[in-house]
Parts: structure tokens; sequence; C-alpha cells
């Protein structure tokens, strides 16, 4: 099979510990496949039942519960969300009273892509302190204008669903869904990995691309947004699902109105020049509630993307011809998302190329010289000869950002160390690299990657305020700015 040997390529080529897909067409499962293994350090292989984090394939489901409430009378779409959640606020008065139940799921808040993420990844915050202190987050957009994927607001979300069923938002996942559906091998929280054989390890790419696990990490204060671990197989039994609009064989989860809402553009994404020159049969983007939707091949598509640490994932349906793939693998890559559409390519087209699986590989061929010039360019912007403005032991203390917190900076050997007190696994050091500016290296392995730290001056002559930049696609550390306490 075409698919089979995509897969294939795609481990060996793409350096990838495993991949694991689903199949799923008029109403069942019709093919599955893994390859490689579940630890890069290990010869355990994967297969179809292996469980790996789906991450924001989650907000589908919470989507989805929200339906069910709709269904029940309990709630309506465009019920405002202050009327469930009165003490929840964001940037502006009017924006906080006019917030719908349905504006919480299709990113148009006026906030940025992943904006406040860093208040509750790998954070000691929970979910309701999180939501205390979005209201500090400030907008790049009007309300209801742009396109701006939210995590946030599906914790705002979750929080609904709790008070309106008197129930934790897993309980009520659960309860709801995922037993009536028969899926058995998932959970919604790290904490319940221990009950669970089979289970894939997350895994990050040295410098020298050599594959190394790391720790999965708790999503617990985030869960309605990205907690799901699942394996493909019991994916497919959500896929089958919902391309027959919420029917089980014990009857409907919900009323065929309520996928045609969740499954209806609300919020525009524009078409990319990639999209238009890799995927000429993309005509529009769009965002329903908890689903992606576009056009592919002269069909309408309904899918979503997962990002987790060191694992990635990918949904993709075609309600036409009630055909469903997921497609998921235990390494940070673009892998999921490429086979996903060249999947369709194969299934829909019998075609036989993967032209955005050999764009994966071009990339990578050229990654090694990409690095090379990254480098020298950071090299080149560093000004030779300089010293810090004060003795190291001037910068040590507290430093204040009022909506994520504090962190700590002392003195560690010859250099500066660096801690994030709401965040355990932000512990690293600072080098110098000009003037008051440090080259800041984490101590633990994981996904991101090295950063600036840069220390600004009051008119005294001491220390006022560090700001720091962590280039990278998913947290916004630039959106923080600390002031020495």
């Amino acid at each position: 099979m075409r698919l089979d040997k995509a897969m294939a390529e795609a481990v060996e080529t793409l350096q990838l510990p495993s991949l694991s897909v689903a199949v799923v067409h008029n109403g069942k499962l019709v093919w599955s496949k893994s390859h490689g293994v579940l630890d890069a350090s290990s010869e355990i292989l994967a297969n179809p039942e292996s469980l790996y984090a789906v991450a924001s394939n989650t907000k589908a489901f919470t989507s989805a519960a929200l339906a069910q409430l709709v269904d029940a009378g309990a709630l309506s779409w465009n019920d405002r969300v202050q009327d469930y959640l009165p003490n929840f606020e964001l940037y502006d008065p009017y924006v906080t009273s006019e917030l719908r139940i349905a504006d919480l799921l299709c990113h148009r808040s006026g906030l940025a892509t992943f904006s406040g993420d860093l208040l509750w990844y790998g954070t000691s915050l929970t979910s309701d302190e999180v939501l205390e202190r979005a209201r500090l987050l400030q907008p790049t957009s009007s309300f209801r204008t742009e396109f701006g994927y939210q995590n946030i607001l599906y914790i705002a979300a979750g929080k609904v669903i709790e008070r309106v069923t008197g129930q934790p938002w897993n309980q009520c996942i659960t309860d709801s869904l995922l037993r009536p559906m028969g899926i058995k091998r998932a959970a919604l929280s790290v904490k319940s990995l221990p009950k669970f054989s089979n289970v894939a390890k997350p895994h990050n790419a040295l410098e020298d691309d050599r594959l190394v696990s790391i720790d999965w990490v708790n999503w617990d204060n985030m869960a309605p947004a990205g907690a799901l671990i699942a394996s493909v197989e019991e994916m497919g039994k959500w896929m089958i699902v919902q391309l027959d609009s919420g029917r089980t064989e014990n009857g409907r989860l919900w009323e065929p109105e309520q996928t045609q809402k969740m499954w209806s553009l609300h919020t525009p994404i524009p078409v990319s020049r990639f999209y238009q020159e890799r995927l000429p049969s993309v005509h529009f983007r769009g965002y329903g509630l908890g689903w992606e939707l576009s056009t592919l091949h002269g069909y309408k598509t309904v899918g979503h993307s997962g990002g987790y640490d060191g694992m990635i994932s990918r949904q993709m349906l075609v309600p036409e011809e009630k055909l469903g793939v997921f497609i998921a693998t235990n390494t940070n890559s673009s892998v999921p998302w490429a086979l996903g559409y060249d999947a369709l390519g194969i299934l829909l087209e019998n075609d036989k190329d993967t032209p955005l699986l050999d764009f994966l590989r071009e990339r990578k061929a050229a990654a090694p010289a990409e690095k090379l010039a990254e480098q020298a360019a950071l090299d080149a912007s560093r000004i030779p000869g300089t010293q810090p403005s004060l003795p190291l032991e001037n910068y040590v203390g507290s430093y204040l950002d009022p909506m994520y917190g504090a962190v700590t900076i002392a003195i560690e050997g010859e250099t500066l160390g660096i801690k994030f007190e709401p965040t355990p696994l932000f512990i690293g050091h600072l080098d110098h690299w000009h003037f008051d500016t440090f080259r800041l290296h984490w101590d633990r392995q994981m996904m991101l990657p090295s950063g600036t730290a840069h220390f600004s001056m009051n008119p005294k002559g001491g220390i006022e305020s560090l700001d720091i930049d962590v280039p990278n696609p998913d947290f916004d550390f630039t959106e923080l700015h600390f002031i020495k306490q």
C-alpha cells in the first residue's frame, strides 16, 4: 500500500522514533499501521494501540461536550461567557461583556496566537489562576476581526462545562464522550499514564540530530485545550462518530445541527503563499468550533493538528467520502501535518507522489547549512570586547512580571543562574554576550532553544528590569517584562 510505504520512508528519512496512522471509511476502521519504536533507546515497536499525546485535537472534544449541552437546552452558543464565569475578564470591558460561548472556540478574541501560553505551560498555576491573569494579556487586533489561535480561552470553555454540569471537565468528557464511543485506551492527564502499558515516549532532537526521550509535561491546568492522550485506533472511533454527525451504535451523542455548527466557518484564516504554491487545491481556510476547515482536491476537509512536547499529531476528515485519517509521531516533527495532506492525495486521488513529505526532506537536507548560517549571523551580531556594566552580584535578585510572576537571578560560579519561579522546567544559566545582554541556556533537555536575557539600567545606574527572548514558534517570552524588586 502506498500509504504504508510513505510512512516507512518518512520514519527512515525524516528521523522519527515512530509513526502511527489509522484510516476510517464508511463507519469502519479500514486500516491502521505503525512503524518505528516507542523509545529511541529501546527496541520496543510501536503499534496502532500505542498511546500518544494528541494535544490540541482535544479541543474538538471540548466543543462536542458544549454541543451536547446546547442540545440539552442547558446553554446556547450565543450565551455570554460572563453569565457562567462572572469573574473572567479580558483586556477590555466591552470584550469581556460581549464574549460569547462560541467566541471561546473559534480564535477571534483579538489576542495573538499562543498569547499567554507561558501562564499554563509547565507552571504551578491552577487553571483558575491562569484565567484570572488572562485580563493582563494585550490584544494585537480588534475583537472578532482576525484569527489568533488561543489555548487559554479553551480553558475558559472547560470551566463553562464544569459550571453547567457540576462535574470536573475530565469526568464530563469521560462520561459523555469517551465511554459512549467505546474509547478505553485514553487518558486525560499524564498522571494516569502509569496505569497503561504501550505508551510512546516523547522525544527531542539534539544539535547532532540524535533523538533523546524527554519527560512528559503535565498539562492539567489547560486540559480542555490539549490534555488528551490516546492511540490512533481509539481516535479512529472518534472520527467515525464525527463523520456520522454524533451517532454511535447506541444512539446520538449530539444532533446533526451541532455538527453543522462546529464545522461551519466562524473565523477566516488567510491562505498563505506556501499553501497557494504547495497545495493549490486549498481554496479557503478557516476555523469552526474546535476544527480547522479547508478544501482539498475539490472536497471540504475538517481537521486539526496537535502539538505537545516531543509529540505531534494530525487529523483529517473528508465528510463527503466518510473518510478520516489520524496520524501521530513521538517527536517534534511536521511529518503528521505533511502526511495528512499527502495521505488524502493517495486516498482520494490515487496519487503516487508525496509532495509535502518530499518538501520536508528538502528542508532537512538544507537544515545543516541554514543552521551554520544562523549561527554565523548570531556570532556576527555580537559586539566583542565588552563587559557587563556592573559586577555580577548587582544583577542578583528577584524580578517580577505582574502577569506571569517572578524570575530569580543568582550567582552560580562565575556566571549567573536563572530560575522562572512559576515554571519548574525553566531553570538555566546566563553567559555574558555583550554589554548587559546574556545568552540564556537551559539546564535540562526540552524543546525550547537558547535565548537572550537583557538587563536595563535605571537613571541612578542600577538594574531596573529584565527582558527575555527565546525564539520559538510556541511561547512568546517578549510578552513578559520583569521589574527588579
